[in-house]
């Protein structure tokens, strides 16, 4: 893929088949290659372009992300009737008890399912565009920028790239991002000042609000830089370089974009069913169906799935 990604593909022969596209419907094993050494293709592509090492660890990383999400989807249990039964007093008599029931544990497990989803999010997104962009994730325990209001501790940092330091979001909503920890996002711009650095916020999502308006002046009065939509993209791309800034385009860039560009209206939400067996899980929304197999998780795979996302979760990319 990486070959064919950077017009290379004519170097390796044994690929010359048609490849499936990495985004597709279809189970992802199916991308799998047999046969052949793939240390000797890896150096051979090394050869081609110096880059191609990063470009792999960040394909690599993705791929592993998304192979065990849909571990998740396949394993994920339902929730027992013990964990969500008094919630169903808030609605009680609404409909029938079965219906009742039923709508408590679809709810809790689409919950845990969002909440799987943001974790395994947290360790990939900021990490891969730190690295696509020559920069190195910060966790809290070896950032070099201090918080100036708790003792000098270090604070998590999504990139740091020489004497900047990036705060990267998709999107910054009304409501305040991290569980409410505004002060803690106005602190961020102060706190790399402070430690030496350049506050350089990156935000994907161009739709203003009142919140990001006041979290760019933030950044800007503390001579930051402030990068937001089509700009965010032009400079993530730029300061990565043409091998690096084609895998955000396609990796990246591209998909976001088309999800945010086919955002449903408030008010004309697509129609929702889903449908679970012991064996199977079918998904359907505005009649477009996804369907992945079920099955009992095994013992290494049961984790608490109720606990906040930890800190330092991008430590966990390229492990």
């Amino acid at each position: 893929m990486i070959a064919d990604d950077l017009d290379v593909l004519d170097r390796f022969p044994e690929f010359a088949d048609p490849r499936p596209p990495f985004f597709g419907e279809y189970p992802l094993a199916s991308l799998e290659l047999s046969g052949g050494d793939p240390f000797s293709v890896f150096e051979r592509l090394l050869a081609v372009d110096s880059n191609a090492d990063t470009y792999f660890a960040c394909l690599a990383a993705l791929h592993k992300a998304r192979l065990k999400y849909e571990r998740i989807l396949e394993v994920q249990p339902l929730p027992t009737i013990d964990q969500v039964g008094p919630r169903g007093l808030l609605q009680f008599g609404t409909m029938n008890a079965n219906a009742l029931t039923g709508f408590l544990l679809w709810r809790k497990w689409m919950f845990d399912i969002d909440n799987r989803a943001g974790q395994e999010t947290g360790y990939l997104f900021e990490p891969i565009i730190a690295a696509a962009i020559g920069g190195v994730p910060a966790p809290s325990r070896k950032s070099p920028v201090k918080r100036s209001r708790d003792g000098g501790k270090g604070r998590q940092v999504d990139c740091i790239r020489g004497d900047k330091a990036y705060e990267i979001k998709i999107r910054v909503t009304i409501a305040a991002s991290g569980q409410g920890r505004w002060g803690e996002e106005l602190d961020f711009p102060v706190d790399c000042r402070n430690s030496g650095f350049v506050p350089v916020l990156v935000v994907l999502d161009p739709t203003r609000n009142p919140k990001l308006t006041e979290l760019e002046q933030a950044f800007r009065d503390n001579g930051g830089e402030v990068y937001i939509g089509k700009m965010a993209w032009q400079h993530l791309e730029s300061t990565a370089g043409p091998t690096l800034g084609r895998f955000l385009q396609t990796y990246v860039h591209a998909p976001i974009e088309q999800l945010l560009d086919a955002l449903p209206p408030a008010d004309q939400m697509p129609e929702l069913t889903l449908n679970m067996t012991g064996d199977s899980l079918s998904i359907s929304v505005d009649g477009d169906t996804f369907t992945t197999k079920r099955s009992a998780p095994r013992p290494s795979e049961v984790v608490d799935i109720e606990g906040e996302m930890p800190e330092d979760a991008d430590e966990e990319i390229g492990s």
